[in-house]
C-alpha cells in the first residue's frame, strides 16, 4: 500500500516503515505527527483519488537535521566585485508508521 500526500507544500509518495527528509516541522524527535492532506491512496488493488478521500497519515519524527551547504557565489568580471553566500537548509527527518 503508498499514498501521495502533500506535506509543507510539497508533494511525497510514501509506504509504511519509510523514512524521508521533509522540510522543516516543529517538534522534537520522537513526536507523533498526522498528515490529513492526501492526495491518492492505492491498497488492495483499489486505487482512491481526491477529495472524497477520508485518509490520514501517521508518522514519527525521528531527527531535525540540515541539508548540505549550498553557495550562491556572484561576480561580475573586469569590476572587482564578488559575493560569496551560503546557506543550509533544514530538514525533519520522519518515519511513516500508518496510512488509515
Amino acid at each position: 500500500m503508498f499514498a501521495v500526500v502533500k506535506i509543507a507544500g510539497q508533494q511525497f509518495k510514501v509506504q509504511k516503515d519509510q523514512t524521508l527528509y521533509v522540510p522543516h516541522l516543529a517538534g522534537n524527535a520522537g513526536d507523533k505527527v498526522e498528515f490529513g492532506e492526501v492526495l491518492l491512496a492505492y491498497g488492495d488493488d483499489k486505487l482512491s483519488v481526491g477529495k472524497d478521500l477520508k485518509a490520514v497519515i501517521k508518522a514519527e519524527i525521528v531527527d531535525q537535521v540540515k541539508g548540505d551547504k549550498v553557495i550562491a557565489f556572484k561576480m561580475k568580471r573586469r569590476k572587482g566585485f564578488r559575493k560569496k553566500h551560503g546557506h543550509r537548509t533544514h530538514y525533519t527527518k520522519i518515519r511513516i508508521s500508518e496510512i488509515a
